[in-house]
């Protein structure tokens, strides 16, 4: 697909997310409703390689692989992330998370040798000024102690967990695994680590039957895991991490626009200055480069969104 369409579809998706989330948080253990997702998505990505002949069969070397993938995206990340959450706000969170795209940068760098534009680094730090900026009344009614640390230290681990199951999405790509079985059997992986991690803190697998929290479930297994997931990872092989992590810049600021119109958010001057910034950012760093001038940026992570 068009590597415009997959960062639309990537950035819509996870930035209407949150709403289907709060709908997942309650009753219900954490690790029970990540396991549900990740595993009704495996579900579903299994099928869909059984319907087109894709092969599922793979080495040993090879699920090795898959599972690292599997406990680092859709393991570890997630479940650091919503612990975070009962320490910190959404704000902090959100924060915390957008520094993605400089693990990404680093990680690259240490994984692929990947050399980083200067227009890459002047994007996201413009990203970066922006998601503060357009939380910043948030940040600045935080008080700051024992449980900011702990929840921002959480949501950071979180964050490093998410950056090194992205280079491993790239080795998958690397290593010549298709794309489509890949992503379905790290989430199966994802869903047994979350099920292992339920068993080992003596916690009961529970449903919640309401219509809100199936439907929730449908929406983030499919949208958000199924689709959103396959356009992301899609575009970390196309563009590079570094540049296909700016999306989580821009969940923020999809998410405030939804929320004027879902939950009637006042906007203020943060806003429109933090949304600004967000939405240069997203200029320099995805705009295409002249061809004419030698890019620094290795030919696996160069091609820009067009």
């Amino acid at each position: 697909m068009n590597n415009t369409f997959l960062y639309i579809i990537t950035v819509i998706i996870w930035g209407s997310t949150w709403i289907a989330i709060n709908y997942q948080l309650g009753d219900v253990p954490t690790e029970a409703s990540l396991c549900y997702r990740f595993g009704l998505a495996a579900i579903v990505l299994l099928a869909f390689c059984r319907w087109k002949n894709y092969s599922l069969s793979f080495k040993a070397k090879a699920h090795i692989q898959f599972a690292c993938f599997g406990l680092t995206l859709f393991g570890c990340n997630y479940f650091l992330l919503y612990s975070a959450q009962e320490h910190i706000n959404s704000a902090l969170t959100c924060i915390g998370f957008s520094l993605i795209m400089l693990f990404n940068i680093i990680n690259a760098s240490i994984w692929y040798k990947t050399k980083i534009s200067g227009r890459v680094y002047l994007g996201g730090a413009l990203g970066l000024i922006g998601i503060v900026t357009l939380f910043w009344p948030e940040i600045n009614n935080t008080t700051l102690g024992r449980e900011a640390l702990i929840g921002f230290s959480l949501c950071l681990a979180g964050t490093l967990f998410a950056s090194v199951g992205n280079m491993l999405s790239i080795r998958n790509q690397k290593l010549n695994y298709a794309l489509v079985p890949s992503i379905a059997w790290g989430m199966t992986y994802g869903a047994v680590f979350m099920a292992i991690l339920l068993f080992i803190q003596g916690k009961e697998f529970s449903f919640s039957y309401t219509t809100s929290y199936i439907v929730s479930l449908i929406y983030l297994s499919i949208f958000g895991s199924v689709i959103a997931f396959g356009s992301y990872l899609t575009l970390l092989n196309n563009i590079g991490a570094h540049k296909a992590s700016y999306a989580s810049i821009m969940f923020p600021a999809i998410a405030v626009i939804i929320s004027t119109f879902v939950e009637d958010f006042n906007w203020s001057s943060y806003t429109v200055v933090g949304l600004s910034c967000i939405f240069i950012g997203n200029l320099v760093v995805l705009s295409p480069v002249n061809k004419r001038k030698k890019t620094s940026i290795e030919p696996v992570d160069g091609a820009c969104i067009t």
